[in-house]
């Protein structure tokens, strides 16, 4: 997790702890449905600085209310603020710019679902952390084979632009940059506190954007449905299943079941939008996530496959 602490704790016997992963996978995957529905009726911007100040917000009351300790020192204060804007204006900027755009729900969780990839291959080739071994390695081929072989369908029906796919990059980059500042960075602090100077630096940097924009922002049902799910569900819900997930030691079952959250967005937004899921897409996702089980698998025995990321979506 990268050092930040994990408030409160519950005991291991919870009749539903073997669901909880799975929840929060759920959960996660449809942070790309929300951005499909909010997008028609606001500029990503400025969904995003409204939803970072909400969120900063509810931060700062569960904080005062808890009396949870805040960072130590500026420094922290500084390393927090970079994965801020790493991990939540990069990265959903660049998830839901590239929604607004026309990408897809589907295609934009595949692209960013290579994080936890990434990030390993990074983490093993600086020789901080067990090498990769020759079946991660497959693992990796084979999924980045499926992301190609999806992206090359889409590319040849047109239904990519080079922007688009851009956009899903800058995200994919900022999520595992941000990861990785993260884990050599961040020292222990609480989580609630943490999550607050997040907000409050990615508002900082998007909300000059947004007003440079016109904060446009029509307040349809659906964006204000999307913004109330984002807040309370996503970053407040996500980020408390996340925290108690880590605190039992279920980071790596929480690492295998991410993997699965292109297939499953792929399917929420077909059922919800009619996206297409042709055999050839279909292919594309169980070969990625084939490639990626065997890279989470062999990470148990050496390499580790960081966590998802603070705040989901």
């Amino acid at each position: 997790m990268g050092g930040i602490a994990v408030p409160g704790a519950a005991g291991p016997g919870l009749p539903l702890q073997r669901a909880v992963p799975v929840v929060f996978v759920l959960i996660w995957s449809t942070g790309f449905v929300v951005a499909r529905l909010g997008m028609p009726h606001a500029d990503p911007l400025a969904f995003l600085s409204l939803r970072f100040a909400l969120s900063a917000l509810a931060f700062l009351v569960w904080l005062g209310l808890a009396r949870a300790p805040w960072p130590q020192g500026r420094v922290q204060w500084g390393h927090l603020a970079v994965t801020g804007v790493l991990m939540q204006a990069g990265y959903l900027g660049g998830v839901w710019c590239a929604v607004k755009d026309g990408l897809g729900a589907g295609m934009t969780a595949l692209i960013v679902g290579l994080q936890p990839v990434l990030t390993a291959v990074w983490i093993s080739a600086l020789g901080r952390e067990s090498r990769i071994g020759s079946r991660q390695w497959l693992g990796l081929a084979l999924g980045l084979g499926g992301l190609l072989l999806v992206v090359w369908q889409k590319l040849h029906l047109g239904q990519i632009e080079g922007v688009d796919l851009a956009l899903g990059l800058l995200a994919l980059a900022s999520i595992t940059a941000g990861t990785l500042y993260q884990k050599r960075w961040v020292a222990p602090c609480d989580v609630r506190s943490a999550s607050f100077v997040q907000m409050l630096a990615a508002l900082c940097v998007t909300a000059p954007l947004a007003l440079w924009q016109g904060l446009a922002f029509d307040g349809h049902p659906d964006v204000l449905l999307a913004l109330a799910w984002s807040v309370l569900v996503l970053t407040l819900g996500g980020s408390s299943l996340l925290y108690m997930l880590i605190h039992r030691g279920a980071a790596t079952a929480v690492s295998s079941l991410m993997y699965m959250v292109p297939p499953c967005t792929a399917v929420m937004a077909w059922w919800l939008f009619d996206e297409t899921l042709t055999p050839l897409v279909l292919a594309g996702l169980a070969l990625t996530a084939v490639g990626v089980a065997l890279v989470v698998r062999e990470s148990r025995q050496g390499t580790v496959v960081p966590p998802p990321p603070l705040n989901p979506n």
